[in-house]
């Protein structure tokens, strides 16, 4: 008995839109995508300039209670060129907006590559963006909340005398601050998409949920080793957290793997 093909209604159609669409075409679309999401960012980054010291503001809350708690001198942020104050906002201000415009971002990006998938895949716009967009804040929020207050301690811990009439001390410029926190909440934002990428691994067929459970104990090992190196200081809890968000992150993806989880073709 010779095989029957999967009849392409039943998974939804097929991507015809790739099918016909040319690397050019793939070529334009995927730059009409990317003007769209520069567009979205400028206009926030624009709303985040003008309300630039705010955010500075609260930025700093996290290093200043670190501060106050080693030291009795005051939290000054000094710049060292006469541009530097304008380009720290201005680092600010696109930082704030990338993350404001993140619905935006992620549209665009699903707009791009949704002629290759079916249309019942294609319904999960919505679904998508808002979940990504979740992810994504929430990561950054666990940054600010969770990592940068250990880690800002455990860095100036580090700091005091070394040796007879020598002392460590830390100068702190706007420049070296506002690199490291905004790439590091824009890290966490990334790191926190794990779900999302691990979805489409599985609509993708790459891998299915029964060997991401199967994976599950070398998943914990991993995280906790990540948790242990970006956590180096002798704070226990710090590592737990950082470790415990990368497993529920991972174990997150798995039951949403068995939503996304392609139906088999039908035997014959």
């Amino acid at each position: 008995m010779s095989a029957t093909a999967p009849d392409p209604a039943a998974t939804g159609g097929p991507p015809a839109e790739e099918a016909r669409m040319t690397i050019w075409e793939h070529l334009e679309e995927l730059r009409r995508c990317v003007i769209k999401a520069v567009l979205g960012v400028a206009i926030t980054t624009v709303g985040a300039w003008t309300a630039r010291e705010r955010i500075l503001s609260w930025l700093v809350v996290p290093y200043s209670h670190a501060w106050a708690a080693r030291s009795s001198k005051p939290l000054v942020l000094q710049t060292l060129a006469p541009a530097d104050a304008f380009l720290g906002y201005l680092e600010l201000s696109l930082t704030a907006g990338i993350v404001g415009a993140a619905p935006i971002i992620f549209y665009q990006l699903w707009s791009f590559i949704s002629p290759g998938l079916y249309r019942k895949e294609r319904r999960l716009i919505t679904p998508f963006v808002v979940f990504s967009t979740i992810l994504f804040l929430s990561g950054v929020a666990f940054a600010y909340y969770v990592a940068f207050p250990f880690t800002f301690s455990y860095f100036l811990s580090l700091l005091g005398p070394i040796g007879a009439g020598v002392e460590l001390t830390q100068i702190v410029t706007l420049e070296f601050f506002l690199d490291f926190t905004t790439r590091f909440l824009l890290a966490f934002g990334a790191v926190f998409e794990l779900p999302l990428f691990i979805a489409f691994l599985v609509l993708a067929n790459v891998v299915t949920p029964a060997q991401l459970l199967k994976f599950g104990r070398w998943a914990t090992v991993l995280a906790f080793a990540v948790g242990a190196v970006v956590t180096p200081g002798p704070e226990v809890t710090s590592q737990i957290a950082v470790s415990g968000a990368l497993i529920g992150l991972y174990f997150l993806s798995i039951p949403i793997a068995f939503l996304l989880k392609p139906k088999a073709a039908a035997k014959t």
